[in-house]
């Protein structure tokens, strides 16, 4: 008889999250007076036997992992059913000073903004592994799929370049937050932030997803109103129509790579114009806002 599979704690996940959040010294904006990068964090789970990643498939291309796709890969020895997995997805919600800081500019990030790229995602990297180590050492395989080596970017199919797994429509899943006009995931703490997940072999009860449309928190698809994301892109990358991915990343990943090393002697590459000073930077927007 096989033993049967762990359940997993999801109250014990969350507080140990927040917990890592509040109290890792990684948190840490790297100036010489402490500045956390991130405020509390949100928490939601998905199945992995959730028909939706198979809907990413189909959409994005069939080089899209869903779950059990990524676990057989980090574990080719085990024998893993969908219905086995959890997908533990988290956002990141920059601080109050971080946003507002960001929101003045208009052609270039903001200093605490590129430390929140750069450091910040140094931080998500620390919680992945550390999330990953705490799951073992409770019995429970895990891995963190942007930590995987079968985690790539694609070129193939109508929404290249896109990697095949998305930490935005994992968070999506679990109940977190809908897509906006920029494509930046619209959360209860805004669009402001960064995302990660971990898959785990343990099963839980799913978070609610308070939503049926992926657009159901942008004010421009819900209402034909707002919009105002469009005029913070500096190359026009935004329009209603929605986001030239292309134009977007070619700004953002080498005219702002330059800019950054030059700037604030930091090698990494940042933009976000359009998740600050708008109505969806740190909440999800009412109709009156638009």
């Amino acid at each position: 008889m096989t033993s049967p599979k762990p359940f997993l704690d999801t109250a014990w996940l969350r507080t140990w999250i927040e917990e890592f959040v509040s109290e890792s010294p990684e948190n840490s904006l790297g100036f010489e007076r402490l500045e956390k990068i991130f405020d509390r964090p949100l928490v939601g789970f998905a199945s992995g036997r959730d028909p939706l990643w198979q809907v990413y498939r189909d959409h994005i291309g069939e080089f899209y992992f869903t779950p059990v796709d990524l676990f057989k890969a980090a574990f080719p020895d085990e024998i893993v059913s969908p219905e086995e997995l959890t997908v533990v997805s988290w956002i990141l919600p920059s601080v109050a000073a971080t946003r507002h800081e960001q929101g003045k500019q208009t052609r270039h990030p903001s200093e605490r903004w590129v430390r929140t790229r750069h450091y910040g995602e140094l931080f998500n990297v620390a919680l992945r592994r550390s999330l990953v180590k705490a799951l073992s050492d409770a019995g429970i395989s895990a891995v963190a799929p942007l930590l995987s080596p079968a985690w790539s970017r694609s070129s193939e199919g109508k929404y290249a370049p896109c990697s095949n797994w998305s930490e935005r429509h994992a968070a999506y899943a679990a109940g977190l937050g809908t897509f906006g006009l920029c494509d930046g995931l619209i959360t209860p703490v805004g669009k402001a932030h960064r995302t990660g997940s971990v898959i785990c072999r343990a099963a839980a009860t799913p978070s609610e997803r308070p939503y049926q449309d992926h657009h159901a928190y942008c004010l421009h698809y819900t209402h034909g109103t707002c919009g105002k994301c469009i005029s913070r892109c500096p190359v026009k990358a935004l329009s209603k129509q929605g986001h030239d991915k292309k134009r977007c990343m070619e700004y953002t990943e080498r005219a702002m790579n330059t800019y950054v090393k030059t700037a604030y002697d930091i090698d990494t590459y940042a933009c976000g114009l359009c998740q600050t000073d708008v109505p969806c930077m740190d909440h999800i927007p009412s109709p009156e806002e638009g």
